[in-house]
């Protein structure tokens, strides 16, 4: 069973930081892209930062300069360091990783995270 368990969310004024961590643990083979999505009420979930396991990143221009998205050595373990937080920020944060859960299945699944709340405001 795989599970990715995220912390760090909270409130935090205009302006400030958070970082955000997301660790998948359980029994699988690799895990190749994670990533950082978010979703607002009443809107679509949308992409905030990737990262593929050869540390590639990508990020939307609506984060680009004020998000950081990187990984730890072991690279199961996936971080965002939000900077310059706009109260536009405010959302439920889910992580994301594509996983391959045997090496004799040649397939990544996706798997996501229970969320964790961004909420920006004075």
């Amino acid at each position: 069973q795989v599970q990715l368990v995220e912390s760090g969310g909270g409130l935090v004024q205009p302006g400030g930081s958070l970082r955000l961590s997301c660790t998948a643990s359980g029994t699988f083979f690799s895990i190749s892209a994670m990533g950082w999505y978010r979703q607002a009420p009443g809107k679509q979930r949308e992409s905030v930062a990737s990262i593929t396991n050869g540390g590639i990143t990508n990020y939307p221009d609506s984060v680009k300069g004020r998000f950081t998205i990187s990984r730890d050595n072991a690279g199961n373990t996936v971080f965002l360091q939000m900077n310059g937080l706009k109260p536009e920020d405010t959302a439920v944060y889910y992580c994301n990783a594509n996983i391959r859960p045997k090496a004799a299945v040649i397939l990544d699944y996706p798997y996501w995270g229970q969320g964790t709340q961004v909420t920006v405001s004075s």
